[in-house]
């Protein structure tokens, strides 16, 4: 599963070690495994494990997330969830209650942020080059970009739960379903399950730009996690945070992206343009009790924009924190929520 609309490996301004180049947590001597998963990178910190559960512990984290990019990924032909979008049937498609517990709770957040966060984006994503099809060579035309568009919207994928099985229904055939948003975020949750199920209480572990972690690290202090400056170009921390068994996510502008005609296109695609953002948001973290909200609200909050993800942070009481241009520079602003697990912030 490539994931290419939330910030991820790409677009991620949290600084995790093995993530990327430039990444970086505070895993003194703790037993570290990593692998690559989703087009991105995983990595799963521990903190009083023996060393020699190593081989089996990663041999179980990688056939785990195989099984969540099996079912989640768009690039993948013979996944469940291509499997659906390949369908042109609107009756009720069966799926599994991960999947349906995924896509309600997408769907609960495309709601509070007046769809700006939507699953259905998918074929203005992939108009737009960062989908399995390929980078336009030349810019879309508004037909082009209706026709996307008609084929997307919430109110058109309904979740049905009826005696312990679950379904999903589109109310047009076209309809496209694309979890990137939200599968960092769901499978770092599972990693966090799995954790839970070894008899594992001190963990930090990371898909991409997601990330959970509980207990502390092997030093026996709080895990840090720290926020990217906005820049493709270099690693400065922005500010660091101790998550306290919480999750954290970061949706960002400015490193996934092409350049067309001497124009940025960046990857975060607004579903009532069509296009992609233009505003001077360019990086939102959110800290939710999962991966999996966060990774859904910081997408929204990043369409959105600075002012109209200010309302609905404060209105919904979320931990936010967002970095947006200001002249030649860039200015921060945070929610209450978030100053409570903020270590150091940096100007």
């Amino acid at each position: 599963m490539r994931m290419m609309l939330s910030c991820g490996l790409l677009a991620a301004a949290l600084l995790l070690s093995g993530c990327d180049e430039s990444s970086r947590i505070d895993a003194s001597q703790a037993l570290v495994l990593e692998g690559k998963t989703m087009g991105t990178y995983w990595r799963v910190s521990l903190a009083g494990v023996d060393p020699e559960r190593g081989a089996e512990l990663r041999t179980r984290i990688q056939a785990q997330l195989d099984g969540d990019d099996q079912m989640l990924s768009t690039w993948k032909p013979d996944s469940a969830l291509s499997k659906f979008n390949q369908s042109t049937s609107t009756a009720p498609w069966p799926v599994s209650e991960a999947m349906a517990d995924i896509i309600t709770g997408a769907l609960r957040i495309g709601a509070k942020t007046d769809g700006a966060m939507d699953i259905t984006v998918g074929p203005l994503v992939n108009l737009w080059g960062f989908g399995p099809d390929k980078q336009p060579v030349k810019w879309p035309t508004q037909a082009e970009i209706d026709a996307a568009k008609a084929k997307t919207g919430l109110q058109h994928l309904t979740v049905i739960n009826r005696a312990d099985k679950q379904w999903i229904q589109k109310d047009i055939p076209d309809l496209y379903v694309d979890l990137s948003t939200v599968g960092e975020g769901y499978a770092a949750d599972h990693l966090a399950r799995l954790m839970e199920q070894e008899g594992i209480g001190r963990y930090l572990v990371s898909v991409g730009g997601a990330v959970m972690t509980r207990g502390t690290n092997a030093e026996g202090k709080p895990w840090r996690v720290a926020i990217q400056k906005p820049t493709d170009q270099e690693n400065a921390v922005q500010a660091v945070v101790d998550l306290n068994g919480h999750g954290i996510s970061t949706s960002g502008s400015y490193r996934n992206y092409y350049e067309l005609d001497g124009k940025r296109i960046s990857h975060v695609i607004d579903p009532a343009t069509g296009r992609p953002i233009q505003h001077k948001l360019v990086s939102a973290t959110v800290i939710s009790p999962t991966a999996l909200e966060a990774d859904g609200w910081d997408t929204g909050l990043m369409v959105l924009g600075t002012e109209k993800a200010k309302v609905v942070a404060e209105k919904e009481g979320l931990a936010v924190y967002l970095i947006y241009k200001e002249g030649s520079g860039f200015k921060t602003w945070m929610s209450p929520q978030f100053k409570t697990f903020l270590l150091s912030e940096k100007n």
